[in-house]
Order: structure tokens, then sequence, then C-alpha cells
């Protein structure tokens, strides 16, 4: 098992540079309005069929319980819609005396003000093995939130404002998140016997779909005019958003392993793809509407689709690792509880003879 466990992490490794590498090479075929219509094949039929799939992975007990875990879900909300963008906030305040475009900054602020996503968090909390049924609420539940937040958050931050079809974009959400996990764990009623039986391969279909969205954002990324700026900058913003991706990932990590959080292994590995990952998905259409008729939209735009794939990448890399943490966290707990178990009931403890001399 392990070794079949490593030969599928490497594929996958092997996965994500064929479809950045393909991406490079021919970005018009997974671009919006391509051959592959990513509009309509990731946007709604991936999104679509990821939570379909975690609806019928997911057991029913396990999403009834992590829909009570108020704590988990306050923590990721206000981490993702109010810490995030407070903090890029000041960070951009020391950034404002650097010689980087002024409009590009304004972007990276936007990246701050977006609510996670419906798709990736997900994928790669399953992945690792992480509290899947919370990373499924929390993506679902803030992107709803951010239809409302994320525009408030803009106006607050950069001063722009304009109306926002709410219904369009809920009805969306609606159709490809919340309609699809129901059907999922209505068919799983169905035919539990036969899942427990066969154990499907979930994880590699997640991951296969995983790669399609890596493929089509990277054919995005390429094929956008607007990235063609100089190179010092687009290098800048690229280490910039390394870092701001990796902090915000160890911080939220220090966060939810701190003593008594309350929070487990499992609940960390959620907290930490949740509470750092924004979307290009609900993000680009709202800059749109946002900053409608804007001379500078392409600029504004630049990071945050920089940021879609970055994260994607860097969440896919850590996997491996984030994994074998959150193993070596679970097998601690059980480790005390045998010896606990064992302190209180002494009938269990071997008593080896103390050899003695005779004298």
């Amino acid at each position: 098992m392990r070794l079949l466990e490593r030969m599928r992490k490497e594929w996958f490794m092997i996965g994500i540079v064929l479809a950045i590498a393909g991406a490079k090479l021919e970005p018009s075929i997974g671009v919006n309005g391509g051959p592959l219509k990513p509009e309509i094949t990731v946007s709604y039929i991936a999104v679509a069929t990821i939570f379909f799939n975690s609806g019928l992975s997911l057991k029913t007990e396990e999403l009834t319980s992590a829909l009570v875990h108020i704590k988990l879900h306050l923590f990721i909300q206000i981490f993702t819609l109010a810490f995030f963008p407070a903090t890029i906030w000041l960070f951009l305040q020391l950034l404002s005396i650097t010689p980087i475009n002024e409009w590009l900054l304004k972007g990276l602020q936007t990246v701050g003000c977006m609510p996670p996503p419906v798709s990736s968090a997900v994928i790669l909390t399953k992945a690792v093995g992480g509290n899947e049924a919370a990373a499924i609420f929390n993506s679902a539940f803030g992107s709803f939130l951010g239809i409302v937040i994320t525009p408030l958050l803009l106006l607050l931050f950069l001063g722009s404002s304009s109306s926002v079809p709410f219904t369009s974009i809920f009805s969306q959400l609606f159709m490809t998140v919340v309609v699809p996990l129901i059907i999922g764990q209505i068919v799983r009623r169905y035919i539990k016997d036969w899942l427990e039986r066969k154990k499907p391969p979930f994880g590699a279909i997640s991951s296969s779909v995983l790669l399609m969205i890596i493929y089509t954002t990277f054919c995005d990324t390429f094929s956008n005019p607007n990235i063609d700026l100089d190179k010092f900058s687009l290098i800048l913003i690229l280490f910039i958003i390394f870092s701001i991706q990796l902090s915000f990932m160890l911080l939220t990590f220090l966060f939810s392993t701190r003593n008594n959080s309350g929070f487990t292994p499992a609940d960390t590995v959620a907290i930490i793809f949740c509470s750092t990952h924004k979307s290009l998905t609900l993000g680009i259409p709202m800059l749109k509407i946002v900053f409608a008729g804007h001379e500078h939209l392409s600029l504004i735009s630049v990071p945050l689709l920089i940021y879609h794939p970055v994260q994607i990448l860097l969440g896919s890399v850590l996997v491996p690792t984030i994994k074998s943490w959150m193993v070596s966290r679970q097998k601690k707990p059980l480790q005390t509880r045998e010896v606990l178990a064992t302190l209180n009931n002494p009938e269990r403890v071997e008593y080896l003879p103390i050899p003695f001399d005779h004298k």
C-alpha cells in the first residue's frame, strides 16, 4: 500500500509538470472560449463533479457533525474575510514606498478581499486525508458570504462600488455545489454497501479533476496579454505572492495546533487550505463588475491570476509533507491512550522477573 501511495504521489507530481508544460506550449486549447470550453467544463462540470464525488464518498454522519463545529467555521471565515484582508492592507502600507506598480499593489489587496474557492481547498484537504466535510462546508459557506462581503471589502479598502448580480452568482454556486453534494448523499444511501465493498478511487478522480483545473488555469494565465509586464515587476509580485501564501499557511498551522486549540490534525488540514485559498472563479467576475470600465482593471486582475495557480501548485507540492505530519500526529494520541489503558488495567501489564544474586 505504501508503495502504491508513493507511486500515486509521484505520478500526480509528474501530472502537474505536464499540465503546466502543456499550458505553456499551447494555451489556446484550455483558455476560456477554447476547444475545452473551461467556462463550462471547469466552472460547472468539474466543480459539480468534485462535490458529487464528495457527497458520494462522505459518510452522512461526518457531514452532519461538521455542520455543528462552530469554532472551526468561525476561525476559517474570520481569518479569510477579516484577518487576511486587514493584514494585506497593513503590509501594502510598507510596499507603497517601493517602486512596484501602484495598481499591482491594489490587485494584491483585491486578492485579500476574495472569498475561498469552491473546489481546490476541498480537493487538497481530501488528498491529505483531512476533515473533508469541514472543508466542503467552509468553501461553500465562504463563497456565499463572499458574494455580499467581498464587494463591501473592496469598497472599504479600495473605494470602489458597484451593483453585484447576487442572484446569478448565488444560483451558480447553488447548482454547482449544493445540488451535486445533496445528490451524491442521496445516491450513497442506495449504494452504500457497494461503495464500502468496492472502495472506488475517489481520490484519483479528485486528483484528475485538479490536474484539469491546473491546466486550464495556467492556459488562462499564459494566454493573458495583460501579464506581459516587465519581468522585474512580475518576479517581484510572484515572490510576494509565494511569501504571503506560505506565511499564512504557517500562521494558520501555528494557530490551530497550539495547546488547547480544540482542533484535531484533520481540522488543521482543512484550516490551512480553506483559510489561505482565494477564489478565481468568483473573483474575476466580481472584479469585472466592481471595476467596470476602469482603465487599470487588467493590472488589478494580475495578482489574482497569479495567486490562483500558485495556491494550487504550492498546495499540491505540500500534500505529501502535510499528510506525513497529520498521520504522525494522529498516531501519538492513539499511543497515549494505549499507555493509559494499560496503566488503568494492571492485569494487562506483563511483569518480568528481576534477577538478583544469592550470596
